[in-house]
């Protein structure tokens, strides 16, 4: 997927051979803080590149991150974590995939060194970890019955029908859009991954599921649920102030680990200037309108 270079900008491109990116078991919390700095228990990149692979946790959610048909990891995500790790001289991403609201505690107990799950960027969420710079932007949508019988729009839309359930992850930007909505908790149906928030209205046990458009229109294609569903337009979706979010997202490190996310963002950077990042991401349906232009985490996390 990766443009030819002769050589990455830290030299070290071809002298190192990416490993398979596969759903391998993660090593245990002793093997792991073996091999960390004393002072802060993070990693450094010398320390991943001398172990020869990064831990990465994914959720199941095609497009971002997930198990394909064969066993192994693929996605937008772990892609280009791929493609950032073996510019950093890293051979290997392993990866495992955890419920979402198992992302940032197994991040945060050291059992992961990076979430490649295409996290959004929020508040809440920068108190707990060191995100890297947006590598995407998308809007929000619902899968529904075809024809969209309970004219489903936004959340407001959700909350004005008391008979409507919709399905969201659980700790999730989407429950917390829905509840700032106005969405009570028992119009909706939590899950722990995207395939089953999708296994939930196949089974006629909700009216919608809330997910990014790219991740519901990218689905809906590969589980072919295009006669008897479709996906609605994109909103942008409002906060409890009532002002728009900006739903962005990238890859989480723990909340001491900024070195080593400093130097996957410069390698990021220059991912985003030279074409490797948009290379990487459009096999998975993400087109010009993911491209995040000038919005910053920090902008990000100053949100609302």
């Amino acid at each position: 997927m990766s443009k030819n270079r002769p050589h990455g900008r830290y030299g070290r491109r071809n002298l190192v051979r990416v490993g398979a990116l596969g759903a391998a078991a993660v090593l245990g919390a002793s093997s792991l803080t073996a091999c960390s700095r004393a002072d802060t228990g993070a990693k450094s990149l010398d320390d991943l590149r001398e172990q020869g692979y990064i831990t990465a946790a994914i959720n199941n959610e095609p497009p971002f991150g997930f198990i394909d048909e064969d066993g192994e990891t693929t996605g937008a995500a772990p892609e280009l974590l791929r493609e950032m790790a073996k510019e950093l001289g890293i051979d290997e991403v392993r990866a495992e995939s955890v419920a979402w609201d198992a992302l940032i505690p197994g991040l945060n107990s050291g059992r992961y060194d990076v979430v490649a799950a295409g996290m959004y960027i929020t508040p809440e969420r920068c108190e707990e970890v060191a995100f890297m710079e947006p590598d995407y932007k998308v809007e929000q949508a619902f899968m529904v019955p075809k024809g969209n019988p309970e004219e489903l729009e936004s959340f407001e839309t959700v909350a004005e029908k008391e008979d409507v359930t919709i399905a969201v992850l659980n700790a999730s930007v989407e429950q917390g859009y829905a509840r700032a909505a106005g969405v009570p908790d028992d119009q909706m149906e939590l899950a722990g991954s995207a395939t089953e928030l999708l296994d939930l209205l196949e089974n006629d046990r909700v009216d919608a599921v809330g997910l990014s458009t790219f991740s519901l229109n990218y689905q809906m294609e590969q589980r072919g649920m295009d006669e008897d569903y479709e996906v609605t337009d994109g909103f942008i979706p409002v906060n409890e102030e009532g002002d728009p979010e900006s739903p962005a997202g990238g890859f989480a490190f723990a909340k001491q680990n900024t070195e080593l996310r400093d130097e996957f963002n410069t390698v990021l950077a220059g991912f985003k200037e030279d074409g490797t990042l948009r290379e990487t991401v459009e096999p998975f349906g993400f087109d010009e309108s993911s491209d995040p232009g000038d919005l910053t985490t920090e902008q990000l996390c100053a949100a609302g």
